[in-house]
């Protein structure tokens, strides 16, 4: 990792440079974007090249699936060739001094030992997890099934290998196949942070692969000659553009935790607040809560701003704009992670794209989103009460994001001096984080000691 004390700019106001390049970021964009043409356009390159089978646009899920392929070594090959991630201090490897393979073949034992029994876990609680096999679900447990066996190959030699060169190779994963073995000794501390790790990748990684086919399908099917005058039809398609782009980032993210690409996830939210925060914000527990008009409904009698601005061609174009605008910075917060994105880890800190104006980019636009598109305080029942429920419950959706950010920045500032350094010049220079803090600073009683808010 960069060191602590490196920085853009120099003088006490300088801001800590960011881990991750922003060219890393753009190249998976170029590449998605590349692959979505390729598929929009699959009839005329399969005639011009004479290729047999359908002359149709590649939109079913196995192509959003090919897309990580592309996305992912795009970003990777930018990493290594141009960042050179893999000469980082904070990969552990020191390529310029490899050990001789039998010196290294008992901890790799031990290690792959660890790994296919985490693996044999997940698949266990995949089996137990009904919603794992229903629905939107089930073309992820397909995915998974079908990559499971190669992954179980691949990971001898990769072990044997990465083994040679780790500076310690007894990480976590060793300590939890020590800890089944039973032969040396073993940290309790490593191998829930082993476990932490591999739950956050089993979850979010299942979830991830889930969303994706829909909205990769929908962009590679849409005609965009045909809605180009419906601001509606414009704006739907656009939002969804750039959820694919968050989704296919984001999953490649998750997948990608590999430590010569410096992308391996150095730890897991240690605080049951931080999982209780972010996994509520998730099926299964989403549809119990936030999903449920009865529980944290916050647009049930709303129908949203095409309802309410229905004949009004203005304003439907200015808030196409809006949230167009608010759904670009939302995905703009995850594909400037590159290979680094997902929830509940530390993986480096980013400080910049829009991590320059707020420490919490996607979790501010994302619910800024929810207030322009639901409209919550206008219903067709004209009842005050479904007004007052759905204007405090979105507050209350708020709040939980708002909770979930201060535990995401509870768990980064006991990991690392550079975050901590971040985290005190965005309360005094980053715009919206600076102007949170004023209004902060100003509510609180004089003499009481003022925190940074997480905007």
């Amino acid at each position: 990792m960069t060191s602590p004390s490196s920085r853009i700019g120099s003088g006490p106001a300088a801001r800590p440079s960011s881990d991750v390049s922003v060219a890393v970021g753009v190249c998976g964009i170029v590449a998605l974007i590349a692959w979505i043409l390729v598929c929009r356009s699959w009839p005329v390159i399969a005639d011009a090249l004479a290729l047999p089978g359908p002359r149709a646009p590649l939109s079913g899920p196995y192509a959003a699936v090919a897309a990580l392929l592309f996305t992912t070594s795009a970003m990777a090959a930018w990493s290594v060739l141009v960042d050179k991630v893999h000469l980082r201090p904070s990969t552990g490897i020191d390529w310029n001094n490899p050990r001789p393979l039998a010196a290294s073949l008992d901890v790799s034992i031990t290690k792959l030992a660890g790994l296919w029994a985490t693996w044999a876990g997940i698949g266990f609680f995949y089996c137990i997890g009904r919603w794992y096999w229903d629905g939107q679900y089930l073309f992820a447990m397909e995915v998974i099934g079908a990559c499971a066996v190669p992954v179980f190959l691949l990971s001898i030699p990769y072990v044997l290998w990465l083994d040679r060169y780790l500076i310690d190779p007894r990480d976590s994963a060793w300590h939890f196949g020590a800890m089944l073995i039973g032969r040396e000794a073993w940290d309790a501390d490593e191998v829930k942070k082993h476990w932490r790790a591999w739950m956050i990748k089993a979850f979010f990684g299942a979830f991830m692969i889930s969303i994706l086919p829909p909205g990769f399908s929908a962009v590679v099917e849409t005609d965009f000659s045909a809605i180009a005058t419906d601001p509606i039809a414009i704006g739907t398609v656009l939002t969804e553009a750039l959820f694919v782009i968050d989704v296919q980032i984001g999953t490649v993210g998750y997948l990608c935790t590999f430590r010569p690409l410096d992308a391996h996830i150095r730890s897991g939210n240690p605080f049951l607040a931080g999982w209780v925060a972010a996994l509520i914000c998730y099926p299964p527990l989403l549809w119990a809560t936030m999903g449920r008009e009865d529980v944290i409904g916050y647009s049930v009698n709303a129908n949203g701003w095409t309802y309410w601005l229905a004949g009004h061609d203005a304003l439907l174009w200015l808030w196409v704009v809006v949230m167009t605008a608010l759904t670009a910075i939302y995905a703009w917060a995850t594909f400037a992670f590159g290979i680094r994105f997902s929830n509940l880890t530390y993986r480096g800190v980013l400080t910049n794209g829009p991590y320059r104006f707020t420490r919490h980019p996607a979790y501010l636009s994302k619910n800024l989103y929810w207030w322009v598109s639901t409209l919550p305080f206008l219903v067709t029942s004209h009842a005050l009460t479904d007004m007052v429920r759905n204007t405090v419950l979105l507050g209350v959706v708020n709040a939980i994001y708002f909770w979930r950010a201060k535990t995401e920045e509870a768990h980064l500032l006991a990991e690392d001096p550079k975050y901590r350094e971040y985290h005190a010049w965005m309360g005094e220079h980053a715009l919206i984080t600076r102007s949170f803090s004023r209004v902060f600073a100003a509510l609180k009683p004089r003499g009481a000691p003022v925190a940074h808010p997480a905007e």
